[in-house]
């Protein structure tokens, strides 16, 4: 039973493909996003519906 191509070969497109650099991210991770979110909509929320 043969394989699919020899296993010499292996990894040869990845390492003829050339390194980028990555770019820079914009956006928060999504644990620290959901974070200031929750404080924006619910902590500071009740803190001025209760001094309103």
């Amino acid at each position: 039973m043969g394989s699919h191509g020899s296993i010499t070969k292996a990894g040869k497109v990845r390492s003829q493909t050339p390194k980028i650099p990555p770019k820079p991210k914009k956006d928060l991770p999504p644990r620290r996003r959901n974070w200031r979110n929750y404080r924006r909509r619910i902590l500071y929320a009740a803190q001025s519906a209760a001094t309103s």
